[in-house]
């Protein structure tokens, strides 16, 4: 009997594109191509759905690849209205992001666009920008962005990035760098919070671009 496979390799986009049954022939298609974006998945069900859709839905972000029962969904509970919601925007050319309060999805600042960018950069820089937001407001309210990948750069203080500098994204460097510096040199008592989609859809600071 043929062993089932584990994974399967979304390419958006690399020297080939396509769903690939294995890390390697993925790694074939990523390996040294500047801006890669690719994403595994348990099924070839997930893979084939995924391959349809903007890689700025599912790089970075803790995709929930069945829908959840009403159990689960009540273990998770509801999200804290009293809170900033951040997103990011990437269409493969430009990154643009944005935060809002998430009760009223009033939009408190927006960003970009910035060139030869990701996703998951854009998705950093709006969480430290909800940071300093809320320090100068004197405010602990939590800040809610869908990007595991972004919250954990939060965590090290670090944008840890494989992109690499060009003349378009030079300004986009030095706001990582002011970034990591800020982080660095100040405390704030907002909890990270991951916004659970599955369960409460879209974040409110989505940009609608699906």
């Amino acid at each position: 009997m043929a062993k089932q496979k584990s994974k399967y390799y979304v390419v958006w986009k690399g020297k080939e594109t396509g769903i690939f049954d294995s890390w390697d022939k993925c790694k074939r298609q990523i390996q040294n191509f500047t801006g890669a974006q690719y994403k595994s998945f348990k099924t070839k069900e997930a893979a084939e759905n995924a391959f349809k859709k903007s890689p700025r839905d599912f790089i970075g972000k803790d995709i929930f690849e069945t829908e959840l029962s009403s159990e689960q969904i009540a273990k998770i509970g509801k999200p804290i209205l009293e809170s900033i919601s951040v997103d990011a925007a990437y269409d493969g050319k430009v990154m643009e992001y944005k935060g809002v309060y998430t009760k009223t999805k009033q939009e408190l600042f927006k960003f970009g666009p910035f060139e030869d960018a990701t996703n998951n950069i854009g998705e950093f820089l709006a969480i430290v920008h909800a940071l300093g937001y809320l320090k100068k407001q004197n405010s602990s309210v939590p800040v809610y962005s869908d990007s595991i990948t972004a919250i954990h750069w939060i965590k090290i203080h670090k944008a840890n990035t494989k992109l690499k500098t060009t003349p378009a994204n030079k300004s986009l460097f030095y706001l990582i760098e002011r970034a990591e510096k800020w982080l660095n040199q100040n405390k704030y008592p907002n909890k990270l919070l991951k916004w659970e989609t599955k369960a409460w859809g879209e974040n409110p600071a989505d940009f609608g671009r699906k």
